[in-house]
């Protein structure tokens, strides 16, 4: 193998590997924050995800949103588009760590535009994520035919953005409920688990871009 075969080689690893990555991070953020809190903490499972920041696991909230965020930004696809809407992803997510999600019985009016700041970055993040994966994902290059296994990892990111979509639609349509209704759902954490399962179709998504499964036989497919 020449010198130019083995950095191509090592180009297409280290995508790969990056992909994979986030796809764990993603995997495992929801996981990680919730029995976290309940271990170290004794912290029962929050209102949103989001809800953790304010509580001991703030540091792992803030420091796996920026990890995912700047690997994001270094993400690189077939063309601009898909470098602009990694750079916007990593944006909205250091956004959404650091405009922190409104406490319980918030009265001050600053505290209340920073939650709101974090809703429209939480917003703008899940869009660009469910843009990797119904858009960005699922292209192949102009001069190669989809192999099967491309074509059914297009079958995941489909399954993973329609999944990250119905959830933000689901939690939207939460925020519209009465208050009475929104205070009977409490106990059992709708947007915790709606976020969850978003965040969980995100990690999958990377994680099958990364060819951590159904994998090509050719390394570097897309």
């Amino acid at each position: 193998m020449d010198n130019g075969s083995r950095n191509k080689a090592s180009m297409v690893f280290s995508y790969l590997a990056l992909r994979k990555t986030v796809g764990i991070l993603g995997i495992a953020f929801p996981f990680v924050l919730s029995l976290g809190a309940l271990i170290f903490f004794r912290t029962g499972i929050q209102g949103s995800i989001s809800g953790y920041y304010h509580t001991g696991m703030r540091d792992v909230f803030v420091g796996i949103l920026c990890v995912i965020g700047f690997f994001l930004l270094s993400y690189r696809g077939h063309g601009c588009l898909d470098d602009i809407v990694g750079d916007l992803a990593c944006i909205f997510a250091v956004g959404v760590a650091l405009f922190p999600t409104n406490p319980e019985c918030v009265t001050e009016g600053g505290t209340r535009i920073i939650g709101h700041l974090h809703q429209v970055f939480a917003t703008l993040f899940f869009l660009t994520l469910i843009c990797f994966s119904l858009l960005l994902f699922t292209k192949t290059h102009k001069h190669r035919t989809p192999t099967r296994r491309k074509k059914q990892r297009n079958k995941v990111y489909k399954i993973c953005g329609c999944t990250m979509f119905v959830c933000i639609l689901l939690i939207g349509i939460l925020s519209l409920f009465p208050d009475d209704v929104k205070s009977s759902l409490k106990p059992i954490k709708p947007v915790y688990w709606l976020e969850a399962f978003a965040v969980f179709a995100f990690g999958v998504s990377w994680f099958t871009k990364g060819e951590a499964i159904l994998k090509d036989q050719v390394q570097g497919a897309e």
